[in-house]
């Protein structure tokens, strides 16, 4: 398929940009974007400093994807995301280490920062663990993604969407902030003061006006 524009591109940039920075290690994150009717979305296996942008793969709406290219063994959940919020066109999903040991808890964050209403509520919700890849993986991401936009994968990682690629490349790099605070909270051992929902009603209703402006 003939793939117009600098999307691919960026997508691969995103990669680089997520190992460098370490919210991701090695080919374990996958990054996706809205795409005519289906996605663009990272090949399996393939080390990001070595991918080109003929590698990255388009898959369709209905699930079927080009020849002789092997799609993220993720793409399921990549694909629900988009069918479930018509709002989003970019996801990017990764294991950064602080958002896996609370999902490795099974520990959703809550509201011990006003930037958890960057995600779009009160908490940052942890959606219950199945095999990678699978359709029941797909359903607990599906319903995650319902109220809000970045989510944590029991046993897993974390996934982040937003309506253009740098806004999920943002609100991933905030929740890991986020979980990485709330780790070390919790290892105080002492009452984790929270704020109250109405305040978070609040900011989520400023944020609405706020985040990462991008220059075209």
């Amino acid at each position: 398929m003939h793939v117009r524009g600098d999307l691919p591109g960026k997508i691969i940039d995103a990669c680089l940009n997520m190992n460098r920075s370490g919210l991701n290690q090695g080919t374990a994150g996958n990054i996706s974007c809205r795409y005519e009717d289906g996605m663009l979305i990272t090949p399996s296996g393939i080390a990001y400093d070595q991918m080109d942008e003929s590698d990255i793969v388009f898959v369709h709406n209905n699930g079927g994807y080009e020849d002789g290219k092997v799609p993220s063994s993720e793409w399921r959940f990549h694909q629900i995301i988009y069918q479930t919020r018509s709002d989003l066109n970019a996801v990017v999903h990764n294991h950064a280490v602080f958002s896996t040991v609370l999902a490795i808890m099974s520990r959703a964050i809550p509201a011990i920062h006003y930037m958890i209403a960057a995600a779009g509520g009160k908490d940052i919700p942890c959606v219950p663990y199945a095999t990678y890849g699978t359709s029941e993986l797909s359903g607990h991401v599906a319903a995650g993604f319902l109220k809000r936009d970045a989510i944590l994968m029991q046993h897993h990682g974390m996934t982040a969407a937003g309506k253009t690629l740098g806004n999920a490349m943002w609100l991933a790099e905030e929740v890991e902030t986020l979980s990485k605070l709330y780790v070390n909270l919790l290892q105080t051992g002492l009452e984790i003061p929270l704020l109250p929902d109405d305040e978070i009603d609040v900011v989520v209703g400023k944020f609405k006006r706020y985040g990462l402006r991008e220059k075209s």
